[in-house]
């Protein structure tokens, strides 16, 4: 009794004193990055994993510029220049995933069998020769080639600037092409999303039995693919599901993609579906037997369906070898063809035909209409803006604002005082707000300005408040005033695991305003000055609620050059931007 009498008490201290605020901002010490260890969150139940899959699902859509998703023109698919072997076919494709923008690739189809077939989507990574590498540690030709013969229709396609697919580099993207969610990523994942509409639209094809499998930057597409597009019913993520090392590629670490998530969580989007987690003891999957496997088995368990999800480690450095090969066809033949006679699935000698001769473009050119790299980020731009025209609905646009911005108005902010000086901070978060407040009575006004609160000091707006005895509150937003430190050295893709800048000036926005609101119980006047009058409109646009804003920014039009210079925060553009901003905080 008397402990539970101690336990009840220490739980009620808590409760009135929260953490404390924090010496240093984490924001500035922990900066998480590809090689930054994660630990897969606990999911206590179904609801709350499909609550954050939901969560997750958006964000990668997001991250990839599909978010809204564009339109599905046709693909006027081009296939020709067959090979015929005595069991399988090999055609050249050419498929128009957007206007004037062309994927290559290669369809292998059974030959002398008959009904609908299982298809396959075979996304290549990061090998010299793309879709046609042929090598002792991975050889795609050999792996479609045996699939056909096994009973499956496959297209190996390019990643973006590999092979037939060079309208754009393989890397590409500058702030201009962040602000508008156009990136390689984004591209790689739109492409295959049509491949799987083209794999669906063949007289052959069981539409209902299309799968996925790749190795490297092929494993990350083959998991985002599964983790957006439900008609993957089967998947073979190869050697890139790791808790340790998320992927060195532009092409994997769009802006965004991984804020507060990690690629087991993606991989576990596969679930209740079919999938074999392939690893290899000399590579950053070492760990899958033992960490990876067995929290994507906790997910699928939650779907009663544990016996969908296996795992096999292979003794190599990074590969998709013929032991990782063999691995995939035996689980795929039990759980797509039904067939538990594993010994049918030993890996066949093929013949590969010549390099150049599988290439869709050998020897011809693109259609006319191609569109070169400047045509095809000005469409992507004239597209993305005729999708936003066309949303009407106010609770869109702010979620799609939201989902760029990233900013949450908080359930609870800690606050330590020592005179005119305040510091604001989330519970849990570990952030820092530093700021000047002026208690008083009335409505309270938040002030930012762009080169902090003592900035802000001798400004018209807060001597007017304070004379009034308005409570006032001034701050320092992330990386301003007295908030403006040394922070730990950032890694590359910095955007991929961390918000920027301005996404957490908006955040910091919030915080004050949701504790000026929690200490005076009605709703801040916020002013936002020179640069600060832009992270406020955006901040109030993003509020659950109603902002009374003054944030004059009479010459500031939202272009990508402005906004690169006041409010560098990825997809901003393709969200709705500044217009999105002032329609949502229009008559406020």
């Amino acid at each position: 009794m008397r402990l539970f009498l101690l336990l009840t008490a220490l739980a009620a201290a808590l409760a009135q004193n929260p953490a404390p605020v924090p010496a240093q901002d984490a924001r500035n010490a922990n900066i998480p990055n590809t090689d930054t260890h994660f630990t897969m969150p606990a999911y206590p139940n179904l609801a709350a994993w499909e609550a954050r899959k939901l969560v997750l699902k958006r964000q990668i859509l997001f991250a990839a510029g599909l978010d809204p998703m564009p339109e599905k023109s046709p693909l006027h698919p081009q296939v020709f220049g067959r090979t015929d072997a005595k069991d399988y076919t090999i055609d050249k494709v050419l498929l128009e995933t957007l206007p004037g923008y062309y994927l290559g690739g290669n369809l292998y189809r059974p030959k002398g069998r008959t009904g609908k077939f299982p298809a396959i989507a075979s996304p290549h990574g990061h090998w010299n020769y793309g879709r046609l590498e042929h090598a002792p540690l991975n050889s795609i030709p050999t792996r479609c080639i045996n699939l056909a013969r096994q009973g499956y229709v496959v297209l190996a396609y390019d990643m973006v600037g590999y092979n037939d697919t060079a309208q754009t580099p393989h890397a590409f993207g500058g702030r201009s092409e962040q602000l508008w969610g156009f990136g390689p990523l984004g591209l790689q994942l739109w492409n295959s999303i049509r491949v799987v509409d083209f794999l669906a639209s063949l007289d052959e094809v069981d539409a209902a039995r299309i799968g996925a499998t790749g190795a490297s930057g092929g494993g990350t597409q083959t998991f985002l693919l599964a983790a957006v597009d439900d008609r993957i019913q089967f998947d073979a993520p190869v050697n890139m599901v790791s808790a340790i090392m998320q992927g060195g590629s532009p092409c994997e670490n769009a802006p965004g993609l991984r804020v507060g998530a990690f690629n087991v969580e993606f991989a576990a989007m596969m679930a209740p579906r079919p999938m074999l987690l392939v690893s290899a003891t000399g590579d950053w999957t070492r760990n899958m037997l033992k960490e990876e496997h067995p929290a994507i088995r906790h997910i699928y368990e939650l779907y009663d369906r544990v016996a969908n999800v296996e795992a096999v480690q292979i003794d190599a450095p990074h590969n998709y070898n013929q032991a990782s090969r063999e691995a995939v066809y035996r689980f795929f033949a039990r759980k797509v063809l039904g067939d538990d006679d594993q010994a049918r699935y030993k890996e066949q000698s093929v013949r590969v035909e010549k390099l150049q001769d599988m290439l869709a473009l050998h020897g011809r050119t693109l259609p006319a209409g191609a569109l070169n790299y400047d045509g095809l980020f000005t469409q992507w731009k004239r597209n993305a803006g005729r999708q936003l025209e066309a949303i009407q609905d106010k609770a869109t646009r702010k979620r799609l604002l939201q989902q760029a911005v990233g900013a949450e108005w908080p359930a609870q902010v800690v606050d330590q005082t020592t005179g005119d000086r305040i510091v604001l901070s989330r519970p849990g978060v570990g952030d820092r707000v530093p700021g000047l407040w002026f208690p008083g009575k009335g409505k309270p006004v938040l002030v930012v300005h762009e080169l902090g609160a003592q900035a802000a000091l001798p400004g018209a707006e807060l001597a007017k408040a304070r004379a009034a005895g308005r409570p006032v509150l001034a701050i320092d937003v992330f990386q301003t005033g007295s908030a403006k430190t040394n922070r730990n050295k950032p890694h590359a893709h910095l955007l991929t695991f961390n918000r920027s800048d301005d996404a957490l000036r908006a955040q910091d926005i919030l915080t004050a305003l949701a504790w000026l609101e929690s200490k005076t119980g009605q709703r801040p006047e916020l002013i936002g000055l020179e640069a600060g009058a832009v992270w406020a409109r955006f901040a109030a646009a993003v509020a659950p609620g109603p902002v009374q804003l003054q944030a004059a920014a009479t010459t500031f039009q939202g272009t990508d050059q402005e906004l690169g210079a006041a409010f560098l925060v990825p997809g901003i553009q393709r969200a709705g931007g500044w217009k999105s901003a002032l329609a949502l905080t229009a008559n406020q």
